[in-house]
């Protein structure tokens, strides 16, 4: 019989469809059992199926016509056969029915000989954790990502397992909360899943009886969990009764509350009875975590213990590096706290030369990307092999040790990069930048996100919580971490206020603080005495007009003239001169036009340097005027640094100074936290400054850190710091609190932010440790309503009595409840004087005396010292005491008290309810027989002690739950706003707007409501990047940007979605008011960005806001990063045309100065 061939069946006679569901991209395959039956609708949405095979025309006109690759100019026939390839495509629809094979559970292992090593046999060993990824496990046995995510990750993956939160063990897992309850499987089941809107109906008696049969408990526990299962239950209900019974019983009579409290104290020892069939908990947790290194000994027999370091210096190490050293040896973490330029950075290196002994990888982390760069460079020149990555530079990311900002650190970690696994040591420079209230919070997610194979080094200034900041860290990352901590500073410090004005006066220094830190008052009163004498007769005789703080611009100018005059003399240059204003210091440094202070060699070299370091720029940006005018100042030997100033200027004065050109430099605060230039002298403008809320004075944290930039080590024998006395000498008590006060401790900043609330219910093996995340470093806070409050009063006693009135006022605490009579001494009448809180306070009385107060204190302060204790009493105590003594004997059963409500107007629900209650209870105090007992203070007094056992129980049971924790209300209101806007649905999945808020690092909500809502889709690449600029611009101007009309309707959707979200945030809880929320929202660049986005110079740009320019080039960095954001997020929403005008935004504004190479990187 012949064979009969059948065609192929083509793609239309198959008896498939695919339906597209939703956005996300995915395809349900439907199979039909006969073609004649119609096929349903292939899509969910109205864009159809994808095509089988591309369209022809378009395919040969993308790439012959568009693509340049793709037109040779040679090899023609190259090109012909590259063009029959497309030609000839076949349909093949299997392709789109693609499923990756599931992984391999089993190996071939060898066996072979012990001795000969001979090889025996194969054996089949089965593989554990086979099925483990990047997207389901957070196990560092999981399978490696594909190599374009090992740097970055993926925002998809789950971060690995943070380290202090370990995998629950099956005892853990089989151990009962309080929260969990045995299943009865025949009642109160769920009938509808999550996520599901119809479940199953279990009304089917038949299907009761079945199940019944196979119980799974009777399958999971043993026959003697059984047993005991029955006297469980009976405790669990004794538990709830003793729960239920009021902890502070309000009674009629005092014998009921006695009877009632010897119950409830029973119930400790049955709540122990409780914690005892509880899991117990680790006895660890009693230990203390932060190891506090002794340095002051010496450690001699650190070379026997480290024959052959990773790393040697030049210089013999002080003890407090060994001691470090040694540390990193043993793979401990330590935190090193010491002054500027005492050499932490040793710390570091030595990390970093034991991770390339290991062959394993170092991350140095710092705050400021100024400072990334400069320790790029210094490492580089010192291990070769370091990388750099930061927002908008990447330099060899393969390297061992790689320098990054700790933003980029908490990203990798959250998603999950594969740097992570070779990772031995994280570096963190500068922690006590943690005290940042804007970026404080990265360093604890970081510290809280790292897994526990890394070991932490943690280099700060001195702080004086280092050992409470260790502990903590050591608590949630379950290690020691061994605090080494020294005062000493390599080059003392002179401290001297500086009064001159003039060439006559330009000598007036005085020492304020010698080398080893005693405070000289005898300078400080010279100084008052030399600036009183230049006052006019007019002011020493009537006092002064005003004692303002402000100085004229000429007045400001002849004190720098004279000073720097001075120093130059001395030979103290270089100086920093630290001024609290980014304009002040523009104005010191241009008044200065008539001093010169560099040799002509000097001048040559910085001008070869300068012009060699602006080649890079194009011609139109060398002719900015800042760049001309600072020029002009460094030929002279003066700079500003601070913020407003272009970065790579801002480079080049650092160079300049490192190398001693630059011999004044006028800088903000950043200077002092960023950039390690030690100088000779150090001059404080002022001590005053504006922290973005009001003016006040500096912090001793603060001072130390500027101060400690005098004094060159190998250099100086001394660094002198100077503060100008311009205007008038600063109050004696505020310089005593800023030199010698302690310096601000490690406060935690940690706050929530929405990105963090979708991250923890994306990984669902961190959801049961969130009170844990959030009992961030000092976050186990509780509230305290009642303000600390003292009152300084006068008490009447007997005679002999003063010292043991006051120790009687704390131990009976509430006499006045039920005793409300004056007390009136039988004998002589003496007096006292008492610091009294609020509790002390019972009522306040309608009469009242007039007294003189600081008499009274004065003299009574004054009789407390030795020699004067025999003084009689001055006149005004006197009159005082014989006044109240009147008052009492007038008033012996008490006196008529101001009421609270009717009285002192006040009116608040609580306090109304507070004050009935206090009438009701005095009311029935008064109906007690028992007060009239002769032992019923000894009885009142056992029944008290017993009520404040119970309540300072009852405070620490709160403390140690969850409700105590600060930051917990504010999480789960955040999570009703994401419910609200549908981040995450009611069971805390993710939904996909949660997946595109967990991409945006800056004010997530807004830009997620903005893409969903097309806001960006009508405007052009450059129209959306100045709409974006609102998001990464902070500041105030004066000029009115003029915007073209779709701009303003942008800015218009933008504040109309803003405030949308600040309703709903007020609505959810959360405290901000939504005028807030907007107010946030800058627009004071768009002009500017949409002018730079179209190709505008930049000095044209500069004329069109009175913004700084090196303001606008951080502006337009950060947008960058935010435009990268969105572009990765509009991926993920599947819109590729909102995808690729992000991407032409980006290219449009990463040109010229704004994104000109830093001069550290090369």
């Amino acid at each position: 019989m012949d064979r009969i061939n059948v065609p192929h069946a083509g793609p239309t006679d198959l008896p498939l469809a695919l339906l597209e569901m939703g956005c996300s991209g995915r395809f349900e395959l439907i199979t039909h059992p006969s073609p004649d039956q119609p096929l349903p609708p292939q899509s969910t949405l109205p864009h159809g199926l994808p095509p089988t095979s591309l369209s022809l025309e378009r395919e040969v006109e993308k790439q012959f016509l568009r693509d340049a690759a793709w037109l040779p100019i040679h090899d023609t026939d190259f090109a012909f056969q590259r063009f029959l390839k497309v030609t000839q495509r076949e349909v093949n629809v299997d392709s789109l029915i693609n499923c990756t094979p599931s992984a391999l559970h089993s190996g071939i292992s060898v066996v072979r000989d012990p001795t000969t090593g001979m090889l025996l046999d194969f054996t089949e060993v089965l593989l554990e954790d086979t099925g483990l990824s990047a997207k389901n496990s957070l196990s560092l046995q999981r399978q490696p990502g594909p190599p374009s995510e090992s740097l970055r990750g993926s925002n998809t993956n789950y971060p690995f397992r943070p380290g202090g939160m370990e995998e629950l063990t099956l005892d853990q897992i089989k151990n009962k909360s309080d929260l969990e309850e045995d299943i009865d499987f025949e009642n109160d089941l769920l009938r509808v899943p999550p996520g599901l809107k119809a479940g199953m109906d279990f009304t089917d008696k038949d299907s009761k009886i079945a199940k019944a049969e196979v119980n799974p408990i009777s399958l999971l526990s043993t026959l003697d969990d059984i047993a005991d299962l029955q006297p469980v239950a009976e405790e669990k209900e004794e538990g709830k009764e003793n729960e239920d019974a009021p902890k502070l019983p309000r009674t009629n009579s005092l014998e009921d509350l006695g009877v009632k409290d010897v119950v409830s104290s029973s119930t400790p020892s049955e709540r122990g009875k409780d914690e005892k069939s509880k899991p117990k908990e680790n006895p660890k947790e009693n230990k203390k975590w932060a190891v506090p290194v002794n340095i002051n000994t010496p450690c001699d027999d650190f070379y026997k213990r480290i024959p052959n370091p990773a790393f040697k210096w030049q210089f013999e190490l002080d003890v407090f590096q060994k001691q470090a050293v040694l540390r990193l040896e043993a793979h401990d973490s330590v935190f090193v706290a010491a002054h500027t330029s005492a050499g932490k950075t040793v710390v570091a290196e030595y990390a970093i030369a034991l991770s390339q002994k290991h062959m394993t990888r170092t991350i140095y982390t710092s705050p400021i990307k100024a400072l990334s760069n400069q320790k790029f460079r210094d490492f580089k020149t010192t291990f070769g092999d370091v990388g750099l990555l930061t927002g908008d530079v990447q330099l060899s990311p393969e390297s061992s040790c790689l320098i990054m900002t700790t933003e980029i650190l908490r990203s990798m970690l959250y998603n999950g990069s594969e740097v992570i696994r070779d990772l031995e040591w994280v570096i963190f420079d500068e922690v006590h930048y943690i005290n940042d209230t804007e970026r404080g919070v990265v360093w604890e997610e970081v510290l809280i996100m790292l897994p526990n194979h890394v070991s932490i080094i943690l280099l700060s200034a001195t702080v004086p919580n280092a050992v409470e900041f260790s502990e903590w860290i050591g608590r949630i990352k379950k290690k020691h971490i061994y605090v080494i901590s020294t005062m000493k500073r390599p080059v003392p410090l002179e401290h001297y206020l500086y009064t001159g004005n003039s060439t006559k006066t330009r000598n007036e220094m005085f020492l304020l603080l010698d080398p080893t830190g005693n405070f000289l008052t005898k300078g400080y009163y010279a100084a008052v005495n030399a600036k009183k004498e230049r006052t006019s007769k007019h002011a020493q005789s009537f006092g002064a007009k005003s004692t303002s703080h402000n100085t004229t611009a000429s007045q400001d100018r002849s004190v720098w003239l004279t000073l720097l005059h001075f120093l130059f003399q001395r030979q103290q240059t270089p100086v920093v001169a630290f001024t609290f204003s980014r304009t002040r210091c523009d104005d010191n440094a241009r008044s200065l036009d008539s001093m010169d202070m560099t040799t002509s060699i000097e001048k040559a070299e910085i001008h070869s340097f300068f012009q060699k370091s602006l080649s890079r720029l194009r011609g139109g940006d060398r002719k900015l005027p800042q760049i001309l005018v600072m020029r002009d100042l460094l030929k002279r030997g003066i700079a500003v640094h601070h913020s407003g100033i272009l970065p790579i200027l801002k480079e080049v004065i650092e160079m300049l100074f490192s190398r001693g050109l630059v011999k004044v430099l006028f800088a903000t605060e950043t200077f002092a936290m960023g950039v390690n230039m030690p100088a000779r002298t150090v001059v404080f403008d002022s001590i005053r400054k504006h922290d973005g809320t009001g003016f006040r004075n500096l912090l001793p944290g603060e001072y130390i850190q500027m101060a400690g930039r005098a004094g060159r080590r190998g250099l100086d024998a001394t660094g002198t710091v100077i503060i100008l006395c311009k205007a008038g000498v600063h109050e004696m008590a505020d310089l005593h609190v800023m030199m010698l006060g302690k310096p601000t401790t490690l406060q935690s900043q940690f706050r929530l932010t929405y990105s963090f609330d979708i991250t923890e219910p994306a990984c669902p093996q961190t959801v049961g440790h969130v009170p844990d995340l959030l009992l961030s470093f000092s976050a186990r806070q509780v509230s305290s309503a009642a303000v600390n409050r003292t009152f300084t009063a006068l008490v009447i006693c007997e005679k002999g009595n003063e010292e043991e009135e006051g120790k009687a006022n704390n131990n009976n605490a509430f006499p006045h409840l039920y005793n409300t009579a004056l007390f009136i001494p039988e004998g002589p009448c003496s007096h006292t004087v008492q610091k009294l809180t609020l509790q002390d306070i019972s009522a306040i009385t309608v009469k009242t005396l007039k007294v003189i107060p600081d008499r009274i204190i004065d003299n009574y302060s004054k009789r407390q010292q030795p020699r004067f204790r025999l003084d009689p009493p001055g006149q005004a105590i006197s009159t005082a005491t014989q006044e109240l003594l009147r008052l009492a004997e007038a008033n012996p059963s008490g006196m008529a008290t101001l009421d609270p409500v009717n009285d002192l107007q006040l009116k608040s629900v609580d306090v109304v309810e507070d004050s009935m209650r206090l009438r009701v209870l005095q009311g029935s105090l008064r109906e007690f027989n028992c007060i009239h007992s002769p032992t019923f203070a000894e009885q009142f007094a056992r029944v008290e002690e017993r009520m404040k056992v119970q309540e300072e129980l009852d405070r620490l049971l709160f403390l140690v739950s969850d409700q105590s924790l600060s930051l917990l209300p504010e999480y789960h209101q955040r999570i009703k706003v994401l419910q609200a806007l549908q981040y995450v649905d009611s069971g805390g999945a993710v939904q996909l707007k949660g997946r595109v808020a967990c991409q945006i690092s800056c004010h997530e909500l807004l830009l997620t409501e903005l893409l969903f809502e097309n806001v960006l889709s009508p405007l052009a690449p450059e129209e959306s990047a100045a709409l974006l600029s609102c998001l990464v611009f902070t500041q105030k101007t004066q000029v009115e940007p003029h915007i073209t009309s779709t701009l303003k309707e942008g800015i218009d959707r933008v504040l109309s979605t803003a405030k949308r979200i600040g309703e709903l945030q007020r609505e959810c809880g959360i405290p901000q008011t939504a005028e807030e929320f907007v107010g946030q929202f800058k627009f004071g660049l768009t002009e500017v960005v949409y002018c730079w986005a179209r190709g505008m110079p930049f000095a044209e740009i500069a004329q069109l806001t009175d913004v700084q320019e090196g303001t606008v080039v951080r502006c337009i960095q950060r947008l960058d990063e935010v435009l990268k954001e969105v572009r990765q997020a509009a991926r993920i929403v599947g819109d590729s045309v909102l995808g690729s005008k992000m991407e032409k935004a980006s290219l449009a504004i990463r040109r010229d100065i704004v994104f000109t190479a830093s001069l550290y990187t090369h």
